[in-house]
């Protein structure tokens, strides 16, 4: 580390000198790591460039559109872009989406009628999806349980890989076998495109017209390759997360199968209006600029991730994954034992942040969420996980989930000033 940039640090925030020798010594640790991320970046920058020149991305794209939205060009030229970069056949790419929830719920909801059964092929899913699907919550808010919609699912093996011969048995006549990508507040692996690929296989082996969804969250250009070109017909993501580039203020996507894409779209909008309506109001701007920077920042949070797990597992906690381990999602897990460890964490990384620095976290009720939960966000946009975040269900074993991070330095910073603090409890 550069002499002046150590001195700052700790003059300004009074790290320990044992704390910053440990960071160098991590720093040169993760190199060859950054280097494999680095080529990965490139190749879904070019993915993403090659898009862009390929539809005639031009400055009148970013007009302000109003009203119904007819013939608005930037919202139209934004969903091919996503969908020649994911290398599908349509994508759904609006601000209309408030979350990555809102955009998986509208696919379930796009794609399920009365009577129809889903299937969770890689066990329970994320937690703000049980109320979606009716598996917890009041009878009667409208989830897909109250349309008379069945659920299943199928756990992971003991040691997190998917149960085959399970999913082949609880998809047959099935209509959707969603699986997902990330570990969620789980202790379990994010899934690689490799695996979703297979699942995918197996399940139209089985079941030929069982559509296979993808819950895409945390894991875009994570790799060169992504479930729709494994053979996943449909997935879904949040653009406060990785494809916005940390530049979309709000917003979601699905791509895929184009007749599932229209089906999603008719349950966003109308039966009939589908794709055709709803004005941009200027937001492909920063949808289309986060999405060109999104492969860049996606590779400065793997990097943080990857500093992150050397140096709290230097410390003697439990990280995953490790730190040269191959990844399939943005996530890093800490697992502390302890509710001040897991707090002590995301006060610093609040501390490390460019926007509420000053904020205490503290655990609280958050909607969709079990358990109390404790939140590190000092963010530009409200919620997004593609910038610096860190939290944790305050229940045991205490873990903590960082994510995102739109610079390496600020990431990095981060784990210092946690290691330091650690250190000293």
């Amino acid at each position: 580390m550069d002499n002046d940039i150590y001195e700052l640090i700790k003059m300004t925030y009074g790290v320990s000198d044992e704390a910053l020798r440990l960071a160098e010594e991590c720093e040169r640790d993760v190199r060859p790591v950054f280097d494999e991320i680095d080529r990965v970046r490139d190749f879904n920058q070019l993915k993403v460039l090659l898009a862009m020149q390929k539809n005639g991305l031009q400055e009148r794209h970013f007009n302000f559109a109003t009203g119904y939205g007819y013939s608005d060009i930037g919202r139209d030229v934004l969903d091919r872009i996503y969908a020649d970069a994911f290398g599908c056949e349509d994508a759904l790419v609006r601000s209309q989406f408030i979350s990555g929830t809102h955009t998986l719920s509208v696919t379930l909801f796009g794609l399920l009628r009365p009577g129809d059964t889903v299937v969770s092929v890689t066990g329970k899913p994320y937690d703000t999806l049980e109320e979606v699907l009716g598996i917890r919550g009041e009878a009667g808010d409208g989830s897909l349980r109250d349309f008379g919609i069945r659920y299943a699912q199928v756990d992971l093996l003991e040691d997190g890989s998917p149960d085959y011969e399970g999913i082949a048995a609880a998809v047959k006549g099935a209509k959707l076998a969603i699986m997902q990508r990330s570990r969620g507040y789980s202790s379990r692996d994010a899934i690689s495109v490799e695996t979703l690929g297979r699942i995918a296989a197996v399940v139209r082996e089985s079941s030929p017209d069982t559509v296979t969804m993808c819950d895409n969250c945390y894991g875009e250009f994570v790799d060169t390759v992504e479930p729709v070109n494994a053979g996943v017909d449909i997935m879904a993501g949040s653009l406060i997360k990785n494809p916005g580039g940390g530049l979309a203020l709000t917003g979601g996507y699905i791509a895929g199968r184009a007749e599932l894409v229209r089906k999603c779209a008719n349950r966003l909008t109308a039966p009939g209006l589908g794709k055709h309506v709803g004005s941009s109001l200027g937001t492909p701007r920063n949808m289309i600029q986060g999405f060109y920077m999104a492969p860049h920042i996606v590779a400065e949070s793997l990097k943080g991730a990857v500093f992150t797990a050397r140096l709290l597992d230097r410390m003697g906690f439990d990280t995953s994954p490790a730190y040269d381990a191959k990844r399939s999602d943005i996530v890093q897990t800490v697992t502390f034992g302890d509710p001040e460890k897991l707090s002590a964490f995301c006060r610093m990384i609040q501390k490390a942040a460019p926007v509420d620095s000053d904020a205490v976290p503290v655990a609280d009720d958050m909607p969709g969420y079990e358990a109390k939960v404790i939140m590190a966000a000092g963010n530009f946009v409200q919620g997004a996980s593609i910038e610096l975040s860190a939290d944790g269900p305050m229940i045991p074993p205490y873990r903590a989930f960082m994510q995102g991070g739109l610079t390496y330095f600020n990431i990095k910073l981060g784990a210092i000033l946690a290691s330091d603090a650690l250190a000293k409890l």
